[in-house]
Order: C-alpha cells, then structure tokens, then sequence
C-alpha cells in the first residue's frame, strides 16, 4: 500500500470515528450560548448548496472557512441570504466529508461542523 492510500484510509476512518453530522464545540467562557442551538446546517448531505441559519441576526457578522478531512483550507462561494442565513455553494466540492468553522468573537460564537458532500 502506497502512503497515500495510507493517508487515505487512515482519514477516513478518522472521520468514521468521529461520527456522523458531530460539531465540536467551542465556547469562549462558562455562559455562552450552546452554539448547537445557535446555527443549524442543512441540507446534511449537501449537494449544491449547504446553508447555515443563526439563531440571532449573525449572517452578516460571522467568518466561516471551510476545510477538506485533511485541514487545508478551501474556497467556497457564500451568499448572505437575509441577517439569519448564508449559504455556500459546495456544488464544485469533490464528494466527501469537509468542515465549516463559524466564528464571531462578539457573540461568542466558535463552532465547527462536519457535512458530507455528494
């Protein structure tokens, strides 16, 4: 086995343990708000577009970057939908799992969320 099939698998059985649609959640203190409740993303699967709803008016505020199962980062077209909404188009994406950061210092808001792409 070549080292990049090794890669490969050893990635994918990384996201297999990881699990399904999980967020990794990180607050910044003891009383922000559970940033589950916060932001839902869907459609999980994505094929064209994946969308990103806020419970709080953030579209327009927060920063997102989107990652491949290996880390590096990616460029994805986003659109601002209204004050609670922004999607990106992950149209272009090979098929497979990616993650999105979404991240507003002011609110307190630092979330990572894996989707699947097909």
């Amino acid at each position: 086995m070549n080292l990049k099939k090794a890669i490969f698998l050893i990635a994918i059985l990384a996201v297999a343990h990881i699990g399904y649609g999980q967020i990794r959640e990180e607050t910044l203190g003891p009383n922000s708000p559970d940033p589950v409740k916060q932001v839902q993303v869907y459609p999980n699967p994505a094929v064209e577009f994946l969308s990103l709803k806020f419970e709080t008016p953030l579209a327009k505020k927060v920063r997102l970057t989107v990652h491949n199962i290996l880390g590096n980062t990616l460029e994805v077209e986003t659109e601002v939908v209204d004050e609670h909404e922004i999607k990106l188009k992950v149209k272009d994406l090979a098929t497979g799992y990616y993650f999105v950061s979404v991240r507003d210092d002011q609110a307190a808001l630092r979330g990572t969320y894996k989707f699947l792409k097909r």
